[in-house]
């Protein structure tokens, strides 16, 4: 039974050590100047910049994420562990516009703050967004 126990304390030090803590730890990201946010943070439905929302967790994280340069698009992510996700998970790169129910690239998306704890949604464009918000109400 002891066994189990430090196996199970061991498993979970080391989840909570290689984890994405949703943090990125001072580092900062080289990519182009942020959108302006009124007021600092974004209210729900405005555009977010690229660069503060973490792309693997479809999060807005309101400072500046790790940028992930892959096939000449540069992508974001809060961690060490997002950072090696993006290359090798096509799930973390893309997105389904909630408009067109399209596949859309995170890294050229336009992206909006949809939800009241940072969620986000990809869409191809700025068009499609605002067809989505008259449609849903946002």
């Amino acid at each position: 039974m002891t066994q189990y126990k430090l196996l199970s304390i061991g498993f979970i030090a080391m989840l909570l050590i290689t984890g994405c803590d949703q943090k990125n730890n001072g580092a900062r990201s080289v990519a182009e100047a942020p959108l302006a946010v009124k007021g600092g943070k974004p209210g729900k439905g405005e555009q977010v910049p690229a660069n503060l929302v973490c792309m693997v967790n479809d999060a807005y994280m309101s400072s500046a994420q790790l940028a992930v340069p892959f096939e000449g698009k540069i992508y974001y992510g809060c961690c060490e562990m997002c950072r090696q996700r993006i290359p090798s998970d096509r799930k973390a790169r893309y997105a389904t516009d909630p408009q067109t129910l399209e596949q859309v690239d995170k890294a050229v998306a336009y992206i909006v703050l949809i939800g009241d704890k940072g969620e986000v949604a990809y869409f191809k464009n700025k068009i499609n967004y605002l067809k989505f918000r008259a449609e849903n109400k946002l």
